[in-house]
């Protein structure tokens, strides 16, 4: 059971991960003046599209790579319930026609709140190194 749970986790955490990542690059790759703009235009400030697409690509590369897992996946939560505060609840659960509702932002809220409850160990960076530390600390008490 637990290595079925693990290998869950490392599927839904390399998944987020890149489609994070693959969302902060193409927002650098379109022109990010362009999404500062649009930052803009829904009240919020042009500088903080920098910081979100840079939590993408960072975030989402620490995902794939099982660095804070956890930490990264609240950052995540937390921008998906921003995103849809601000942006995408006004357009209801499917959309409008002319923009994506927030079904799939409900779903990464999701898979970024379980990986921020139980983590993911499986070919995990951070378990590689915390890990064999922990082990030794045992082991000299």
């Amino acid at each position: 059971m637990l290595v079925k749970n693990e290998i869950g986790a490392l599927i839904l955490r390399v998944t987020l991960g890149a489609l994070f990542l693959i969302h902060g690059i193409v927002k650098f790759q379109g022109g990010i003046e362009n999404i500062v703009g649009w930052f803009e235009s829904i009240g919020l400030p042009g500088f903080m599209a920098y910081g979100v697409s840079s939590i993408e690509i960072i975030g989402g590369l620490a995902l794939i790579i099982g660095l804070a897992t956890r930490f990264v996946s609240v950052v995540f939560a937390l921008l998906m319930i921003g995103a849809t505060l601000k942006v995408k609840l006004s357009v209801g659960l499917l959309g409008n026609g002319q923009m994506a509702g927030y079904e799939l932002d409900l779903v990464f809220l999701a898979i970024a709140i379980y990986l921020a409850i139980n983590g993911s160990k499986v070919l995990s960076v951070s378990h590689l190194i915390f890990h064999k530390d922990s082990n030794e600390l045992k082991k000299a008490v």
